[in-house]
């Protein structure tokens, strides 16, 4: 490793993994723990398992972006895959209050600085790859390399479920110990199961497939798991929707990437009514990977009737800035469709003014989150809110 500094943080990890499992006494041993990683799909199909795994009359735990759950007990989530020792913590409680199974989110950042090292996973699903954290991996094939590291670190009696119509889903599985299954709806996979459940969208498709995949393999009855799917719900913010008293169907989605913000559109597309507008309204994270605000700028444009751009959480820089970057591969024409509205809730006030009867919004970027963040502080924002109290 050339870096010296990354080494030695790396080897502060270390030791901090093998304090928590000493002094939680290796807590995963004690558990039937599944791990999700992928760009996209990973709070929906750990949240879905979690669902479906006490829906079956077992005890369980969620780690995700969103919550974390024990046996029921909701707590907020700071990020998505805590630092070791607090990891080892939750884990332990889990273990304590008698849960058999628990459903984990594994993020990128958490693989590349080993803050899953030395947990006992039976199960891990990879879900897709596509352009993101680009600022922290650097280059694609790191990232990549991040989440293949998941899967070397599977042990043999451990399954290792991959989406095959990903285009690295494959070689996610290639030279590992674990045992080898794939889902996908386009190509010969191990499980390509049609399954009725009330989620909306062919990316949610891949996710109830995993879900009904992982659960297959960990045993459960496969009757049961089909019933349980028809019934579940998706997790807060992600593709979380009402219709106002005016007829608009108003989306919130936790997309953040370009092909998850192409993903919910295109399944917006799918259930509009003709003549039906749709108006989406995005921005763009600060301090995060720019390489993707021209593409996902050009996207709302090419899948909306009118897109507004707006803020995300800019952080510590200037949201007109990253706006720009957001127009720099529009055409005159593309300019045409798009408003420019720096202020999230004047954002949302105008889409709510534009939409009629029989329209769609889709707000997209922030989901679940409860907050913005600028300049360092973080002021209580949530999009479903501001959207209830606009049509209120």
């Amino acid at each position: 490793m050339k870096n010296p500094l990354k080494k030695l943080k790396l080897k502060r990890r270390g030791i901090t993994v093998l304090a928590g499992m000493h002094f939680f006494g290796n807590p995963s041993a004690k558990l039937k723990v599944v791990g999700v990683t992928g760009t996209n799909g990973k709070t929906t199909t750990a949240t879905l398992l979690y669902k479906i795994t006490t829906e079956l009359g077992y005890k369980a735990g969620l780690i995700g972006t969103v919550e974390n759950i024990i046996v029921n007990e909701r707590r907020p989530a700071l990020i998505t895959t805590p630092s070791p020792i607090n990891l080892y913590k939750l884990l332990n409680e889990m273990a304590d209050r008698g849960c058999e199974y628990v459903f984990m989110e594994v993020s990128s950042h958490a693989l590349d600085q080993n803050r899953v090292a030395g947990i006992n996973f039976v199960g891990g699903i990879f879900t897709n790859l596509t352009h993101d954290h680009l600022d922290y991996h650097k280059s694609i094939d790191n990232y990549f390399g991040a989440k293949k590291k998941f899967f070397k670190m599977l042990p043999k009696d451990a399954f290792a479920l991959s989406n095959i119509d990903d285009e690295y889903g494959l070689r996610m599985l290639e030279h590992i110990q674990a045992k080898k299954y794939t889902y996908g709806l386009k190509n010969k996979a191990d499980f390509s199961e049609k399954l009725q459940t009330g989620l909306i969208g062919d990316f949610n498709a891949y996710n109830a497939l995993a879900v009904y995949a992982a659960s297959i393999l960990l045993g459960f009855d496969k009757g049961k798991v089909v019933e349980v799917l028809k019934k579940v719900t998706p997790p807060r913010g992600r593709f979380e929707h009402f219709t106002s008293k005016s007829g608009v169907l108003v989306i919130i989605d936790y997309a953040h990437t370009p092909d998850a913000l192409e993903n919910v559109l295109k399944t917006a597309q799918g259930i509009r009514k003709d003549g039906s507008k749709i108006i989406s309204v995005f921005g763009c994270g600060g301090d995060r990977d720019p390489a993707k605000r021209k593409i996902m700028g050009k996207i709302g444009v090419l899948f909306s009737d009118i897109a507004i751009f707006t803020s995300d959480n800019p952080r510590n820089e200037d949201p007109e800035k990253i706006i720009e970057e957001m127009k720099a591969d529009l055409s005159p024409d593309d300019f045409k469709k798009i408003k420019t509205i720096p202020n999230r809730r004047e954002a949302i006030l105008e889409s709510v003014k534009l939409a009629q009867s029989g329209d769609i919004i889709l707000c997209a970027g922030k989901g679940h989150e409860e907050y913005q963040d600028i300049k360092g502080v973080k002021n209580h924002f949530n999009d479903m809110e501001e959207y209830k109290k606009a049509y209120a």
